[in-house]
């Protein structure tokens, strides 16, 4: 599987949602994922051993659809700046990336 490369940007203080749709790189067909779990993560580098875990919900499983989201009570704890995130997909007992990216956390003025 191929893994899918989206930079995303996080409002420090705000809800956070986006979502991907997968597809099969053999047939461009949405990825088939009914059964699968997923989970995603957010570090300060790759290198980082503290992370922050986005909340992750296969949305639409026959369509290959995975959204992440992470609530403003966290996204405020946040310091404002470039992070990595990844989201893993388990089907079949195996172990998949799906999505990775940069991720840019920006402050926010109104309070």
């Amino acid at each position: 599987m191929a893994v899918y490369v989206s930079n995303i940007t996080i409002e420090q203080g705000y809800d956070f949602d986006t979502s991907f749709q997968l597809e099969d790189t053999r047939t461009n067909a949405p990825l088939y994922l009914v059964g699968a779990a997923s989970t995603a993560s957010l570090r300060k580098s790759y290198s980082s051993n503290t992370s922050v875990s986005f909340g992750t919900t296969i949305s639409q499983p026959e369509n290959g659809i995975i959204s992440i989201s992470m609530a403003a009570s966290k996204t405020l704890l946040l310091k404002p700046g470039r992070y990595v995130y990844d989201v893993k997909i388990t089907t079949s007992g195996k172990d998949y990336k799906a999505v990775e990216g940069s991720a840019l956390v920006r402050a926010g003025v109104t309070r």
